[in-house]
């Protein structure tokens, strides 16, 4: 079910897709359905901004179905009837409750099967029930569902009831569309509900049970930011125990922000405050430290990534070194054990082994080779105004600091550039290249300067 606007959370996007743990709603949901059944045999239900949901997660291969008119639950199943018509059993599960499991998944669709039900809903136990609808059992050790009453229809003692129903259901298909018409708009909203499918079967002798979760917290929809919220930092500090089960040391994970697809190796370290985004690869044996922001990026065994060091979409070799404050931007591939130091950023370059840039560079469209030294302040100049072009620096080059390298060119194995060159040509191997202004001296123009001033005062 995907097609709602989730009008609390006063926004334009549709609410499956604003993002819990590193990823919209909603796709926690298909990887929970597609652990149990093929993609083949998933529908999203969407509807408001449908072309936005539908972009979002199409990468999964989940089939669509357009709800034009959001009349409600009931009637999104009414709009799915002929794509679900060949099956005999469909689940139904809520695309803004990300935290639900396969397990669950899969113990509804047995238990379902085992009962022979034409319905069977997944209830949960809360501390607090308020604004849910209760769910009442034909008796205290019943599986079969009496009624389910809202919230506001209620009474005292039902209000004390702590079961409530959570939103995820299993319907005979058969028996649910021969039923469905028969519900109807009588409600505050005038919609189609699902919920009311209960009674309807239960009217028509229709046998309707209830399963009960053993995590009530899996059940969660996100109605409000704060709910949100508060499921982002259950998937958060889930996804560190992970890790740190699989051999990651976290200092401090509740100031860690980690997504759900995130790999770590064993005895790694992370440090406060660290953010790891989208699908990045951290090997074994490294050390990231607080403020550091890695997002889709893949590094090696036995790195150290030091103090608030930005990646983005980057590939670090095993052993390197990078930071403090370095920024690599989408593109950069840094070489076994190089490093690439503070204040410098990087931009679609190939670092080779060993090679370095300690500090205060722009490294951009460039191929590096192996054990080259990039002095400070050096800049790639890689685009003419219109063009981008390509810089490439052979092994084992000395670039002296300062020094502004205007693409294309090509510096040779083992040359040297002078410190403050503009360099506009191609340099040949092992040899020195110098583009700088002759240094003049003038003596004793300092002194007669400030004596010219002094008698200028008076």
């Amino acid at each position: 079910m995907a097609a709602g606007k989730g009008t609390r959370l006063k926004s334009k996007y549709p609410k499956v897709l604003h993002e819990v743990g590193g990823k919209p709603l909603l796709a926690h949901v298909i990887t929970a359905a597609t652990a149990v059944v093929p993609a083949a045999d998933v529908y999203a239900i969407i509807g408001h901004e449908a072309d936005l949901v539908r972009k979002a997660v199409e990468h999964t291969r989940i089939n669509f179905i357009l709800q034009a008119d959001q009349r409600g639950t009931g009637h999104a199943l009414m709009v799915a009837q002929e794509a679900l018509a060949p099956y005999d059993l469909v689940l139904v599960l809520s695309g803004d409750a990300p935290l639900i499991t396969p397990e669950t998944v899969q113990r509804l669709r047995d238990f379902h099967l085992q009962k022979k039900a034409a319905m069977t809903l997944l209830s949960a136990e809360l501390a607090n029930p308020t604004g849910y609808g209760r769910v009442l059992r034909g008796g205290a050790k019943s599986d079969d569902v009496k009624a389910i009453v809202e919230e506001k229809a209620a009474s005292a003692s039902q209000k004390k009831l702590r079961e409530i129903n959570s939103g995820f259901y299993a319907f005979a298909v058969r028996p649910l569309y021969a039923q469905i018409g028969r519900l109807t708009t009588d409600n505050a909203h005038h919609e189609y509900y699902l919920t009311d499918m209960a009674a309807v079967f239960t009217k028509a002798k229709a046998k309707v049970v209830v399963l009960k979760t053993a995590n009530p917290a899996e059940i969660l929809g996100s109605n409000t930011r704060a709910e949100m919220m508060e499921i982002d930092a259950i998937f958060r500090m889930e996804k560190c125990r992970q890790l740190m089960a699989a051999g990651a040391s976290i200092f401090f994970p509740q100031t860690c922000v980690i997504d759900s697809d995130v790999e770590v190796g064993p005895d790694t370290i992370i440090e406060p405050f660290v953010q790891l985004l989208g699908r990045t690869r951290i090997g074994g044996n490294c050390r990231i430290r607080s403020y550091s922001v890695i997002a889709n990026s893949e590094i090696g065994e036995g790195v150290m990534i030091r103090p608030g060091s930005i990646l983005d979409d980057a590939r670090i070799a095993e052993g390197a070194v990078i930071g403090p404050y370095s920024n690599l931007r989408p593109g950069s591939d840094i070489g076994p054990g190089a490093h690439v130091g503070g204040f410098v950023e990087t931009k679609k370059v190939k670092l080779g082994r060993g090679s370095k840039a300690p500090h205060l560079a722009y490294l951009g469209d460039a191929e590096i080779g192996a054990g080259v030294n990039v002095g400070a302040g050096t800049i790639t100049c890689n685009y003419d105004g219109v063009h981008k072009h390509k810089t490439e620096i052979g092994d084992n080059v000395f670039v002296g600091s300062d020094t502004t390298l205007v693409a294309p060119v090509k510096i040779g194995k083992g040359a040297y550039i002078g410190a403050a060159s503009c360099i506009t040509e191609d340099v040949p191997e092992d040899s020195l290249a110098l583009g700088r202004s002759r240094q003049v001296t003038k003596e004793g123009w300092a002194k007669a300067k400030r004596e010219a001033r002094s008698v200028a005062k008076g």
